[in-house]
């Protein structure tokens, strides 16, 4: 009875379309029609509406990061799995047709409740890349990878950050499910990249 509750709390929560439905009330646009179509803050945010976009960042962010962190407290065995479904949701929300996301910021949330440093060495990269190329894609993907390989590396890399932080073959397997997860969303992205047609940040 237990896991059923986890997975079903978990994706229910991953599958809020925040973008979606705060551009429909406050921007009266459908982003799924512009841009890259999708219902993240990147695509948000070529409304023209900052705000919205920061307001869809965090509410993505919010709900990755509620399932898991209550599924840490109550749950503590069923906590990968929390994060796995929690992710698919946004990716796969039942209510837009399975049509989602690409995931970035609710595997953000996820990463804040299982690890504040891999959170912030996440968004520490994410910066950097974002900043050099331009491009959010390529930003995700890298900080993706970076989260997974510092994970993988915790006897040294991970150590120095902070000695007392243990991470297990859990942590690393299910880091590494998002990885790949992430790269298959971005996968027209990479099209677009290789095509020189992807769209750069506008801020």
């Amino acid at each position: 009875m237990e896991i059923f509750f986890v997975v079903f709390i978990s994706y229910l929560s991953g599958s809020i379309p925040f973008g979606l439905l705060l551009s429909k009330t406050f921007s009266k646009v459908d982003i799924r029609t512009i841009g890259s179509g999708n219902i993240g803050a990147t695509n948000v945010l070529r409304t023209g509406n900052k705000y919205l976009a920061g307001l869809t960042l965090l509410l993505d962010i919010i709900k990755g990061f509620v399932p898991v962190i209550l599924s840490l407290k109550y749950y503590p065995e069923l906590v990968q799995l929390s994060c796995l479904m929690a992710f698919l949701g946004h990716l796969f929300p039942i209510w837009l047709k399975f049509k989602g996301g690409k995931g970035v910021a609710t595997y953000l949330g996820i990463l804040f409740a299982l690890s504040v440093q891999l959170s912030l060495l996440f968004i520490f990269t994410w910066l950097i890349v974002s900043l050099i190329f331009k491009y959010s894609s390529v930003s995700s993907m890298f900080s993706s990878l970076t989260v997974f390989i510092v994970a993988f590396v915790k006897d040294t890399a991970l150590q120095s950050i902070n000695p007392k932080m243990f991470v297990d073959e859990d942590l690393k397997f299910i880091l590494f499910i998002f990885f790949i997860l992430i790269i298959f969303t971005h996968r027209k992205n990479i099209f677009n990249l290789k095509n020189k047609t992807e769209h750069k940040i506008k801020i």
